[in-house]
């Protein structure tokens, strides 16, 4: 009896020991990131995926700061490495958790990434597979603000892009703003609301 007790209790400090480190980490990645240290970031955010490997949210992160380090790209070949790099991120993250509407709308991103190089070539298909995504994340949650954002701001992208008002658009970003407000986050390190980037883009809807 004491020998299992002893077990139990060794296992019980490694996993308390374990999730300790994994916090460290994370929290020293994303000190990182704040100082706009984005490829160590990411780079951090990727070794903490390999030691934590049933945890899908450093490999969130990773997949965050690759997509958002390929806007401005000017090299095909380059943006095309990174957003690989990204998916590969988001497929093991996914694989981890399934339907995760944060993962969802993130993939969303990494495609809008690839309109946004060239929407000429990318445009049409890209925009069907995140008209696709879109519904699949707020069917499963409607009133996740960062899903509710995400939608409505691919729908301003595309009122611009066609030289229609991105007004109808706004109630939504209102919305997200509203239910980001009334949401209550208990994971540890789960992805924030962008409060300034909602209220730039109500400021945007004033003067339009």
């Amino acid at each position: 009896m004491k020998k299992i007790i002893t077990l139990i209790a060794l296992v019980f400090a490694v996993t308390i020991s374990a999730q300790i480190q994994y916090e460290k980490g994370m929290e020293k990645a994303f000190e990182i990131w704040r100082a706009k240290k984005d490829v160590e970031a990411g780079q951090l955010f990727e070794r903490i995926s390999k030691a934590e490997k049933d945890k899908w949210l450093p490999l969130y992160y990773a997949a965050v700061i690759e997509i958002s380090g390929s806007f401005g790209l000017k090299d095909e070949a380059k943006l095309i490495a990174k957003l690989n790099k990204a998916q590969a991120f988001l497929d093991t993250a996914s694989s981890l958790s399934p339907e995760n509407p944060e993962i969802l709308t993130t993939q969303a991103f990494l495609n809008i990434a690839y309109m946004a190089f060239d929407g000429q070539k990318y445009g049409m298909t890209m925009s069907m597979k995140n008209n696709a995504l879109y519904a699949k994340a707020l069917k499963l949650a409607p009133n996740n603000p960062r899903v509710v954002m995400s939608k409505a701001e691919a729908d301003m992208g595309a009122a611009r892009f066609f030289g229609q008002p991105i007004a109808p658009f706004c109630k939504d970003v209102k919305k997200a703003v509203t239910l980001a407000k009334e949401e209550k986050i208990t994971e540890k390190f789960y992805p924030n609301f962008m409060f300034n980037r909602a209220e730039g883009i109500l400021k945007k809807c004033k003067k339009s």
